[in-house]
């Protein structure tokens, strides 16, 4: 029968987040350069005594929905998922026995590179659709964007998390990772504007003011940026240095943002498999 356990136990101590990130893509419409689209995302978090809101830019994407659970338990073995949010809607967020991590890894990445896989989920257009309703107020419709898949990549080493739900958790991550280009120039207008006409004290603003209300304390937008000025950002830096999320300009980065970049090496990501 299938343990539907939330949270680490003594053996279910490794979590494991397995999810899509997604190079977006635009051109601007006002000039023709080729942009970057980017989820800003801001989060309330409570630190001691004081509430402090988080900004940070990071790749479109989210995590994958186990679509069969009982044989995901059959070929995996026991899990907890990290949170009843997770165990709510079957995302690739849970507990193993640190042992199985390798048996985890292979399991993911056979079914990822499947397309319409039946255990997994393996593509972005559900967790897009979801974003950009929350960062533009808009439902997007596939026929407004092209996608393609680009790699599978893993992080063998745990790190911990900030996820919210699993906060401190020491996980290990694996990515499918896809292109999508806006091909709809009236949405890519309205990515660019979304991104200039919002700062990130508007953001907290508005998460403070949601917290206000009763609820989560988040507020979501878009960054928009020339794709050769944050290339060129990367590239100046040493490979270590890109393992953490790091300022741009204005910004936070996430250290997920430059393993949707091509041509970027992150020593702690390994690239399994490419697509041409």
């Amino acid at each position: 029968m299938f343990n539907r356990g939330i949270g680490a136990t003594e053996e279910l101590s490794l979590r494991v987040s397995v999810a899509t990130l997604v190079r977006v893509l635009l051109e601007n419409p006002r000039d023709g350069d080729l942009m970057l689209a980017l989820e800003r995302k801001a989060t309330l978090h409570k630190a001691e005594n004081e509430r402090i809101v988080e900004v940070k830019c990071q790749p479109f994407g989210g995590a994958i929905r186990i679509l069969d659970l009982e044989r995901t338990q059959e070929l995996i073995g026991d899990f907890h998922f990290d949170s009843e949010r997770s165990r709510s809607e079957q995302d690739f967020r849970i507990f193993i026995q640190p042992a199985d991590w390798l048996v985890v890894r292979e399991f993911c990445v056979q079914h990822l590179t499947q397309d319409g896989n039946p255990i997994l989920e393996t593509d972005p257009g559900r967790e897009l659709a979801e974003e950009f309703a929350d960062a533009l107020k808009i439902k997007l419709k596939s026929v407004q964007y092209i996608q393609k898949p680009v790699a599978t990549v893993v992080e063998d080493n745990p790190a911990a998390t900030e996820n919210i739900h699993a906060e401190g958790a020491l996980t290990a991550r694996v990515y499918r990772v896809f292109e999508a280009t806006i091909t709809d120039s009236s949405l890519a207008l309205a990515m660019i504007t979304n991104s200039e006409a919002l700062s990130d004290a508007d953001l907290q603003g508005f998460v403070r003011q949601d917290a206000q209300s009763g609820g989560k304390g988040r507020a979501n937008a878009i960054l928009t940026v020339p794709i050769k000025r944050i290339n060129d950002f990367y590239l100046a830096m040493s490979p270590k240095e890109r393992d953490r999320p790091v300022p741009f300009e204005k910004n936070r980065l996430a250290e997920t943002v430059p393993v949707v970049l091509e041509g970027i090496a992150i020593p702690k990501y390994q690239r399994l498999i490419e697509y041409q």
